[in-house]
């Protein structure tokens, strides 16, 4: 690592310049035993009297005037006129001249073409050249027709002074004075500089401190010290109740996929967030406030007034406070609904707690009632419809049979064609007889005779059983045929029959359904009772006071940080 190399530093001062030499410089007192400094070639080129470009009579500084105009330019005239004006300049500064007066005599040199380099020289200057810079007609001829200030020569405003002499900071300073300060600051005044820049920076952040300081303590401490006070001394204790219940479901005992998520907490999650809505409903607080006095609990006057209700609250503001006050949450994996009921009395606290129970296994026997209802109806009217069936089926068989006076038409069918097969069992005997009668050479005719005769009874009482069995206007007193008979009761005996079935499966699904109907398939398992308080849950001052504090210095770093971002995007 390098470092800059540190030059000496010296302070010099011009002196008057006498018949073209050389400026003198004053060395400091440490140098003032060395030996003589060796001259520069600009230096020595001065002393030569060779041609440099500078005038011979140098520049005008603030301890030398300007030479006047018709006056010799020897060296000695110009120590004697600087000689002069250093005692002239003395003598004005021992006049006591006010600040305006000095601004004006600067004002009136400046227009009168005079090179002042200071107010006391301005003065001195413009009695030389025979002007009474105090005199009034000069003073108002300084005011230009329009009321502006004059201007000096290079157009800008004149320089000021203050009373102790000092010169004001210029707009636009004279061309023709532009001259460098001889003013060198050492280490004394660097160090004095920077320790008035480090006071300067102690104090402003000093200052910004005690405004940070003054706007926490009136957004942030002051609001959380008067939070503190209202949990610590204010606030009535209030005493909270907790109890946890599930919603089962019955199991039906059938192996099915619904069956997979019967223990678990999906079965029941539809039943349970009914309750909860339930539980923080206007419903179940109207409840709450018929049976057990909910507002007029909350209107006490010994409860503070920020929990307290008004003597005669509506039943928004009541619902208000009931939902600060009864907090239920359910977890959807477990299926398990907390509660705590907040109160001003324990004993009261545990008796919302049960009252909201109650609610709620109400609810839940609600919630399948229907559902129960319609499948016993259901049952109920198909069982009746099918007893009905099966009586009018039943008369419909007494009914044909009382008419026709059969009472089973296969039985009677059977008879008959028993009948007919013995006689067409002697018919074929009888004229087998015939045939045995014809084969002999004579035949005895009377026998023969008689063996026809058979024969055609026989034959014509086959024909009437058969006519009896199925033609149509047989023997039967309603003119009607066996088959036609034997096919009705078929029919409405089937009828019968059928309609017997469904009376059977109609009286199973009635009994299937008075099973489920009676069995619960909803209820409500308390997991924990709710038991009162024996002393207060709330307030939680320490707690609450720290949530206050939290609170308010993050919304107090909100607003600054929004003030701040406002702030740059304006300036910038």
């Amino acid at each position: 690592m390098t470092t800059k190399p540190k030059a000496k530093k010296f302070r010099i001062r011009r002196s008057s310049v006498i018949g073209g030499a050389q400026p003198v410089e004053e060395a400091r007192p440490e140098q003032a035993a060395q030996a003589p400094r060796q001259l520069n070639p600009l230096e020595q080129s001065v002393a030569d009297g060779t041609e440099d470009g500078f005038p011979d009579e140098g520049f005008t500084t603030a301890s030398r005037a300007a030479p006047a105009q018709g006056q010799g330019e020897g060296s000695a005239a110009a120590a004697n006129q600087v000689g002069q004006g250093e005692d002239e300049l003395a003598a004005i500064r021992k006049e006591g001249l006010t600040g305006r007066q000095l601004r004006m005599a600067r004002r009136l040199a400046q227009k009168h073409g005079l090179p002042a380099t200071s107010d006391y020289d301005a003065v001195r200057l413009l009695r030389g050249a025979g002007i009474d810079p105090f005199h009034r007609a000069n003073m108002l001829e300084l005011v230009s027709a329009d009321g502006k200030p004059p201007r000096g020569p290079g157009g800008g405003n004149l320089p000021q002074t203050v009373p102790g002499g000092g010169n004001l900071p210029q707009t636009m300073p004279p061309k023709n004075n532009q001259l460098p300060s001889t003013n060198v600051m050492d280490a004394a005044d660097r160090a004095r500089s920077v320790m008035e820049i480090q006071r300067d920076i102690a104090r402003r952040r000093r200052r910004k401190l005690l405004l940070l300081f003054t706007r926490l303590a009136f957004f942030v401490f002051l609001p959380t010290l008067l939070a503190g006070y209202y949990f610590y001394a204010i606030a009535t204790p209030m005493y909270a109740t907790k109890s946890e219940f599930v919603i089962q479901k019955a199991e039906s005992g059938q192996s099915t996929l619904g069956s997979l998520f019967a223990g678990s907490g999906l079965a029941t999650s539809q039943d349970s967030i009914t309750v909860q809505s339930y539980l923080t409903s206007r419903d179940a607080m109207l409840r709450l406030d018929a049976e057990l006095g909910f507002k007029d609990h909350f209107s006490d006057p010994s409860i503070d007034p920020i929990q307290r209700l008004d003597p005669n609250p509506t039943n928004e503001q009541a619902y208000k406070l009931f939902k600060r006050n009864v907090k239920i949450g359910f977890d959807p994996t477990e299926g398990i609904i907390k509660m705590e009921v907040v109160a001003a009395s324990p004993e009261l606290s545990a008796a919302f707690s049960e009252a909201l129970i109650r609610y709620s296994e109400e609810r839940v026997d609600n919630l399948t009632s229907r559902l129960r209802e319609d499948q016993m109806s259901g049952a109920m009217e198909s069982y009746l419809a099918a007893e009905t069936k099966r009586v009018e089926a039943q008369n419909e068989v007494l009914r044909l049979q009382r008419e026709l006076g059969v009472f089973d038409a296969t039985s009677d069918a059977s008879a008959v064609m028993s009948q007919v097969t013995g006689f067409e069992t002697q018919l074929a005997e009888k004229q087998l007889q015939l045939q045995q009668l014809l084969d002999n050479a004579r035949p005895n005719q009377a026998r023969v005779d008689g063996v026809r005769g058979d024969i055609r009874r026989l034959e014509a009482l086959i024909a009437e059983l058969r006519a009896k069995l199925t033609e149509v206007g047989g023997t039967s007193a309603f003119g009607e045929s066996l088959a036609e008979i034997s096919g009705q009761l078929a029919i409405a005996q089937s009828d019968l029959e059928t309609r017997t079935a469904l009376l059977q499966q109609a009286l199973q699904q009635l009994e299937s359904a008075r099973i489920e109907a009676n069995k619960q398939t909803r209820y409500l398992e308390m997991g924990v009772h709710p038991v009162a308080p024996d002393q207060p849950t709330y307030p939680r001052a320490f707690e609450n006071t720290i949530l206050a504090f939290l609170v308010f210095a993050g919304i107090y770093l909100m607003l600054s940080l929004t003030a701040s971002i406002l702030r740059e995007q304006v300036s910038g």
